[in-house]
């Protein structure tokens, strides 16, 4: 099936982005590797009057350590995650994700701001900067806001951006060299969409979890950071009973559906397993005291 006729719009600047978007609203949709909703079009569940191409504008395309600060422009794109000497060293655990994301086409166009601006459940970078804590920047109609990750994904697709507004820059405190991060997907064949994913970012004091963030992919109507297991294992021992407990509290929490990748029951136990492995492989990659 062909998309609905559209208007084409390639702006080389912000400003002009953000005119569009106020002046179509709804009827306007940004693309920028444009994976997720060109198919959408093609199967006309999105029909939008305009297209706004955010490939030409210029900025928003570099990752940078500013002051302790780790900056990912939203128009960088999974490969340049993927290769990134800063982040390999600075947050090991950005570049593994990207390197799980698609296929090699995927990786080289799709772009980080795109894929979190889309809110797929089911798409990796969520759980990532929920585990993080990242914080978004955004530039809209009204001027610039930051959005704490937590609070940016609203439902299914959904997010707290409003029709006016583009997210320009991710923003993370840069783990420092005492941190370990994990993460690790589940998927029925390279490339698939995770059946389960699971991020986590920690610290480890005298034997102790100092610092620890979860995040949890497919397994809710929108990527899940795991507050009760974060407080559970917060200051505890590193013990296998402690990491175990962790586990059972994130599988109760996260919230799967029956579908195509496995029933409910079986991603529950999946959320339970791989929250194990990423705690341990994370644990590992920490730099003890």
């Amino acid at each position: 099936m062909y998309p609905k006729s559209f208007e084409y719009i390639s702006p080389t600047n912000i400003d002009d982005v953000i005119s569009l978007l106020d002046k179509y609203k709804e009827d306007a949709k940004l693309i920028s590797g444009g994976h997720s909703l060109i198919p959408l079009m093609k199967l006309r569940l999105v029909s939008p009057q305009i297209i706004v191409d955010l490939n030409n504008v210029s900025g928003y395309d570099n990752i940078a350590l500013n002051q302790d600060i780790l900056s990912i422009g939203s128009r960088v794109t999974h490969h340049e995650i993927e290769i990134s000497n800063l982040l390999k060293e600075k947050c090991y655990m950005i570049p593994e994700a990207a390197a799980l994301i698609g296929d090699p086409q995927v990786r080289n166009v799709g772009t980080i701001g795109g894929a979190l601006a889309q809110a797929d459940p089911a798409g990796d970078w969520g759980s990532v900067m929920l585990s993080l804590n990242a914080e978004f920047a955004v530039k809209g109609k009204n001027g610039d806001r930051s959005i704490k990750s937590i609070d940016f994904f609203k439902d299914y697709y959904e997010t707290d951006l409003t029709y006016d507004e583009i997210l320009t820059e991710i923003n993370i405190n840069a783990p420092d060299k005492s941190q370990g991060g994990a993460y690790l997907k589940l998927e029925r064949k390279i490339g698939d969409f995770a059946t389960v994913g699971i991020a986590v970012q920690l610290s480890v004091k005298k034997n102790h979890i100092d610092n620890i963030g979860i995040g949890l992919t497919a397994v809710s109507n929108t990527p899940i950071k795991a507050i009760k297991s974060e407080e559970f294992l917060l200051n505890k021992q590193i013990t296998d009973e402690n990491i175990l407990e962790t586990a059972n509290i994130t599988a109760q929490n996260s919230d799967p559906n029956d579908d195509i990748r496995g029933s409910a029951e079986y991603k529950k136990a999946m959320v339970k397993e791989f929250t194990i492995r990423a705690i341990k492989l994370a644990i590992k990659r920490c730099k003890r005291d």
